[in-house]
């Protein structure tokens, strides 16, 4: 049995080699273009962030990739591009005036402000990893006789971490639902939760804090209407609920999806690009019968754990989180959590939403929103059921679980970013063995030939080793060169940045190559 000193040790040696690769993912997404702190030049901007040369296309391919999975791939979803700036009206309608607040609490010595809810459920999540390296060691020393179920339902401190997370959880929820924010801080001080910055557990109360941004509308300072920048996107699609519905002739079920900016004045904006004040989500709301809509909830789980999955980045990356706490407008929620380098957190958001939105905004504007469903013979609102993803933290999953580093078999090592290749912002690199005997213009001829169809580059600066070397760090998951023999055979060699295998082939079939490795149907035929 280890000693608590050493145990201590183990555990800070963990947390170090976490900071340590979401270290290299943040500095590696600026060197190789990716995302840049927002106005650098003036020292930045807090929880603000720019998408450079390889990350717009990175970002825009995510977002292709769910439209044509949400939107091309389903007939009766269609999608909608609401204004960011709505009627005020609209957030008193959702609540969102009077409730979307974030319970908060200051550290005293570090003069830091911290989310209360999260510091507790960053404790959890130490508890559950506790519990995961013990089921690791255990995997580790039974092997293929390991029945996981029946160890985490047996062994005393699995089966303790685990009774505790739910205990802590539970009553957290429980206080939040209540608005008792002083057995939130008294449940800080139980966990003995310090500061992260200074250690120390000296904490204010805590308060509620309102997280939507003010603006005004209007010519002149005493004209001007009070409006808010929209803290989410839904709303926008709520409230065109009927126009979509009848100028489309939808019928019941049916979805409306969209992708688009929402801001939130966060308390801790921090992690990245995980939590910003500015960020992009992609969500859609699918509006189901009163009464099915826990059998449409359980469906879209399904479909939306495959989507994530297609992607190949570990199934052991992904988990269910049940709410404890379900916002006012739920009767059923879960999240999608994926295994980010600081540890599991929310990367997709699933809910019944049940009829809340549409009565909201139908009672306050007094136009109706509802469907006459022919089979029924009735007028109904329907049930909403949200799928809402997080497109900034998609792009960090992806990001973060491509970077590696690999050892090769000459004992080398190489850093790669192995983006999935219908979502990397680079297909193809061009490269002329020599920059001279006409081999540049032939790769320029070959170059200009497949822009048509993919974002491709030229390269001839340095050995050729070195460009491959770059362009694996870079995430491109094809290189082709040409080389004297080129101009003999019309052959190219083209190299894949996952096996690094080279294969000789004719320049016409580099173009089909390409496009059966990135193609959506590759992909997405689940």
């Amino acid at each position: 049995m280890k000693s608590p000193n050493k145990a201590l040790f183990l555990y800070f040696c963990g947390m170090a080699q976490e900071q340590d690769k979401f270290k290299q993912v943040i500095s590696h997404a600026k060197e190789y273009g990716y995302i840049f702190s927002s106005s650098e030049i003036y020292d930045g901007l807090s929880a603000v962030y720019d998408y450079g040369q390889n990350g717009v296309e990175l970002k825009n391919n995510i977002k292709a990739y769910w439209w044509k999975s949400m939107v091309q791939l389903h007939e009766e979803i269609v999608g909608l591009d609401a204004a960011i700036l709505m009627h005020p009206n609209t957030w008193k309608a959702s609540g969102h005036v009077d409730a979307f607040n974030d319970p908060m609490i200051d550290n005293r010595d570090s003069k830091k402000r911290y989310r209360a809810d999260v510091l507790v459920e960053d404790y959890v999540e130490k508890l559950e990893q506790k519990a995961q390296k013990e089921i690791a060691k255990a995997k580790k020393r039974f092997g293929d006789q390991f029945d996981e179920q029946e160890f985490v339902t047996t062994h005393p401190r699995v089966v303790k971490y685990r009774r505790q997370s739910k205990e802590i959880l539970s009553r957290l929820a429980k206080s939040l639902t209540d608005e008792d924010l002083a057995d939130v801080k008294a449940l800080i001080e139980e966990l003995e939760i310090a500061c992260p910055v200074s250690g120390s557990r000296d904490w204010t109360n805590v308060k509620q804090f309102n997280l939507m941004f003010g603006t005004k509308l209007g010519a002149s300072a005493e004209s001007a209407s009070d409006l808010y920048l929209r803290p989410e996107t839904a709303q926008g699609i709520f409230v065109n609920f009927s126009n979509v519905q009848k100028t489309g002739r939808m019928k019941v079920p049916f979805g409306i999806a969209q992708i688009g900016k929402a801001f939130r004045n966060e308390i801790v904006a921090r992690q990245f690009i995980f939590r910003q004040r500015e960020f992009e989500q992609m969500e859609m709301q699918y509006f189901v019968r009163p009464g099915e809509e826990l059998k449409w909830f359980e469906h879209w789980k399904e479909v939306r754990t495959k989507w994530h999955k297609s992607l190949g980045l570990g199934e052991e990356n992904y988990r269910f989180h049940d709410h404890e706490k379900m916002a006012h407008y739920a009767n059923a929620a879960t999240d999608i959590e994926f295994n980010f380098p600081f540890g599991f957190k929310e990367l997709e958001g699933i809910h019944s939403r049940t009829d809340f939105d549409l009565k909201a905004h139908e009672n306050l504007s007094g136009k109706k929103l509802q469907f006459y469903d022919p089979e029924l013979g009735e007028n109904y609102v329907p049930y909403v059921i949200e799928t809402s993803i997080g497109l900034d933290r998609m792009f960090l999953a992806v990001f973060s679980s491509a970077l590696q580093e690999e050892t090769l078999e000459d004992g080398s090592s190489r850093t790669v970013l192995k983006i999935p290749s219908v979502l990397a912002p680079v297909k193809a690199a061009i490269f002329p063995l020599l920059k001279k005997d006409g081999l540049p213009e032939i790769a320029q001829s070959i170059l200009k030939d497949l822009q048509w169809d993919f974002n491709v580059i030229y390269d001839e600066k340095d050995a050729v080793g070195r460009r491959y070397r770059r362009q694996d760090a870079a995430g491109t998951p094809f290189c082709i060169t040409v080389d004297h023999d080129t101009k003999e055979d019309q052959c190219v060699t083209i190299r894949h940045r996952d096996t690094m295998e080279q294969k000789r082939v004719p320049i016409t079939e580099v173009k089909a190559i390409i496009q059966k490795d990135i193609d959506f149907r590759t992909w997405l035929d689940f």
